[in-house]
């Protein structure tokens, strides 16, 4: 199983910690709690003053045996998610080499996200959950693991203009879905959040805000476009990562046909 870690475990070890796992935590740190310049996403921020977010380091991300390594924190992230707090989710950095920064442009991470993301979800033992569009290009899919849905995103060291998906280090966060079961397009609290993120990006980031960027169960939202933003307002026009099961779902069950 995978370690994982509090904000205050991290904090009360932090000169312990390898140097690059100090640093990685610290940035990140600084970054959400900065009240100059709020970071946009509220869920985000939320948890993570309030102790809800769990944190794991694992090595360099073209190691072999990242998607093992991966899958095996997410799983034990699975099984304490819900005791986390309202607003948990789960930080994975990754050991990023100066080497692996500067050689690796933002179309190479995006495709290094999307081939772990899937070597992930190969070693997944569980179904697909039947709630759960299986076809990513169905507006009700998301990625799932464990029988658990999570909104995935991916933040790397080559981001400029779009400074929200920037960090030093290659890191991807899993978000499970029930955080958002109030924040969704049928409920006024999910459209006036989505302002106020959108609002957020717009002085946060040097980019226009992306058009891929949506709400769960909008027919028209694709959520694995918003798994990785690019520096522009260009995306991928076909998700990369497949389902590998023999039952590939066309559709969503009925109860979200009409979401």
């Amino acid at each position: 199983m995978g370690q994982l870690f509090t904000k205050d475990r991290i904090g009360e070890n932090l000169s312990r910690l390898p140097e690059w796992q100090s640093e990685a935590f610290t940035w990140l740190a600084n970054r959400i709690a900065d009240k100059e310049n709020t970071y946009p996403c509220v869920p985000g921020r939320m948890g993570f003053l309030a102790g809800n977010m769990r944190f794991a380091f694992l090595g360099d991300p073209r190691s072999a045996d990242t998607g093992e390594s991966l899958a095996a924190h997410l799983q034990t992230y699975g099984q304490c998610a819900r005791e986390a707090g309202p607003y948990t989710s789960l930080v994975v950095f990754f050991e990023t080499t100066a080497d692996l920064s500067a050689k690796h442009n933002i179309a190479q991470f995006e495709q290094l996200f999307w081939s772990i993301l899937s070597d992930v979800h190969r070693l997944d033992v569980h179904p697909w959950p039947a709630d759960i569009a299986a076809d990513p290009a169905h507006f009700a899919w998301e990625f799932c693991f464990a029988g658990e849905p999570y909104f995935v995103f991916c933040t790397t060291p080559r981001h400029v203009a779009r400074r929200s998906r920037y960090s030093p280090y290659f890191t991807m966060a899993f978000q499970p879905r029930w955080v958002f079961s109030d924040i969704n397009a049928s409920t006024p609290y999910g459209r006036k959040l989505r302002e106020i993120i959108r609002k957020r990006l717009q002085a946060y980031d040097d980019a226009p805000i992306h058009p891929a960027l949506g709400l769960y169960g909008q027919t028209e939202n694709h959520e694995w476009q918003q798994y990785f933003l690019r520096d522009d307002e260009s995306t991928l026009t076909q998700c990369p990562f497949l389902h590998g099961a023999s039952t590939l779902q066309s559709k969503a069950p009925q109860d979200l046909t009409n979401a």
